[in-house]
């Protein structure tokens, strides 16, 4: 009976009682066997990672030519890290808009003086002082989560990454310190790491401790996109180009300098209103200069 119960076939169980008798334990013991997961599927599961199936092997040759080019060393060496935090991290995008305007107009003013003296200031420059601002009216965005997963990380410095294109790949020199530091001085800072990153002569701590990290298109293209958030850190702010917009201004509509931005953060750590009073305050910011003298 209780081998029907478990619709157990009883030809197919070792009996270990008496002269070969069959137990009820042994009805049990064969049932447990017989419904664990096969070996095979169990051992499969290591190869995708996380139970994920493994990406298919394609011959590509059968279709057409083809030639195995190597990465870069670069790229070797953050592709792990990236895969990693895209698969930890439950990513979210916030998109918004900067009226950039009169900032970038005094930017051109400041640029033209700055070349005379052998530096450039460009819009990064402006960009890194909004976001010290805004991290620290949201301290959770500069934050990181605690190992036990219970606690958040508050940071009182701010570290400053940012993406650098450069003819081996891309890397992520920091600023720090970028609170203690004024407009000039982060206009040099910003090309003195650019130069050597450029030259790939960026050292281990010229790359570590960034608290925050910004990855800037502009200079190419595009209209958002989704950047991944660089573990431990729980954020990192996208830019793409900017472009002139018709915009009401309660009155008529105006033509005006649009900025587009894309905060992606750790769900865990920052939550939907609160990255979206990040990008309030950070567009606050970015739309009058004198913002960022204060």
């Amino acid at each position: 009976a209780f081998a029907r119960q478990l619709g157990v076939d009883v030809s197919k169980v070792k009996g270990t009682g008496r002269k070969g008798r069959i137990l009820r334990e042994d009805i049990s013991g064969f049932f447990k066997t017989a419904a664990a997961p096969a070996p095979a599927a169990a051992a499969a599961a290591p190869s995708g990672g996380m139970g994920i199936p493994p990406i298919p092997k394609v011959d590509f040759s059968k279709f057409g030519p083809v030639e195995d080019v190597e990465m870069p060393r670069i790229k070797k060496l953050s592709g792990p890290a990236l895969h990693r935090s895209w698969l930890n991290i439950p990513h979210v995008t916030n998109n918004d808009e900067a009226d950039i305007t009169e900032l970038d107009k005094f930017r051109k003013e400041l640029d033209t003086k700055a070349k005379e003296d052998g530096y450039r200031v460009t819009m990064l420059t402006f960009l890194i002082k909004a976001c010290v601002s805004a991290l620290k009216a949201h301290w959770e965005v500069n934050s990181s989560i605690h190992p036990d997963g219970d606690k958040l990380i508050r940071k009182s410095f701010y570290n400053i990454g940012f993406a650098a294109d450069t003819p081996n790949g891309l890397v992520v020199p920091v600023l720090k310190g970028a609170d203690s530091k004024g407009l000039v001085e982060i206009s040099k800072e910003i090309g003195e790491l650019s130069s050597k990153a450029r030259k790939g002569e960026l050292k281990g701590p010229d790359m570590q401790g960034a608290t925050f990290t910004i990855s800037s298109l502009g200079g190419i293209g595009g209209t958002s996109f989704t950047p991944i958030v660089n573990a431990p850190e729980v954020a990192i702010l996208g830019v793409s180009r900017s472009k002139m917009a018709p915009v009401w201004n309660g009155t008529e509509f105006a033509p005006r300098n649009m900025l587009p931005l894309s905060l992606s953060y750790d769900h865990r750590a920052i939550d939907g209103a609160l990255a979206a009073r990040f990008l309030v305050k950070l567009t606050t910011l970015l739309r009058d200069p004198r913002n960022l003298l204060l």
